[in-house]
């Protein structure tokens, strides 16, 4: 298996994160992190001890959910309250940050920007960015590459076969078939 870059690594962090998320909307991740280590991370989601959108539903205002503070602000705020600097620091997000994020991000001292997929892209982020200095670049992610039950779905696939060949199925057609499985789940041994 060939080793993942460094972004690579930091954006399955963040798309990691993004599977605690609370907000049935769109669940987004990032990670902080200096040096090629994580100082921080966060999901969407509530406050602390507060009802969650999931369980609750969306608290919309505006055609926002009001309920909700972004993965990026949990992370920074996370990083306030342990007294750990973002100045300098890189982020890495699930999606582009919303405006209100952007602000928050320059204003860490934050230099680089990592997002893997583009959501609302607001040009005036873009602009602010690139007047702070902060370096914003996409990196792409397929974040099926997390798949926790790789190994059952790579079974379940094999007892599929096997129980249509017992029930007589064309050999050839099979063949094809386990070679396509074989294929797909190649990493999974």
């Amino acid at each position: 298996m060939e080793r993942i870059t460094w972004d690579q690594y930091f954006m399955a962090q963040s798309h990691l994160l993004a599977l605690r998320s609370t907000c049935p909307r769109l669940s987004v991740g990032a990670t902080i992190v200096r040096d090629r280590r994580i100082i921080a991370g966060g999901y969407n989601g509530s406050i602390s001890g507060a009802e969650h959108c999931n369980d609750e539903g969306c608290y919309i205002r505006d055609n926002h959910c009001v309920r909700t503070i972004h993965a990026e602000i949990n992370a920074l705020l996370q990083c306030a309250k342990y007294g750990i600097s973002t100045n300098g620091a890189d982020i890495y997000i699930t999606h582009f940050p919303c405006l209100q994020c952007t602000k928050a991000i320059i204003q860490s001292g934050i230099k680089n920007v990592y997002y893997a997929s583009d959501y609302k892209n607001d040009p005036y982020a873009l602009e602010l960015f690139v007047k702070a200095g902060v370096c914003v670049m996409q990196v792409p992610f397929d974040k099926t590459n997390i798949d926790f039950l790789k190994i059952e779905k790579h079974q379940l696939m094999l007892d599929l076969l096997n129980k249509l060949r017992e029930m007589g199925a064309d050999e050839q057609e099979l063949s094809y078939y386990e070679e396509k499985v074989k294929e797909l789940f190649d990493s999974a041994k």
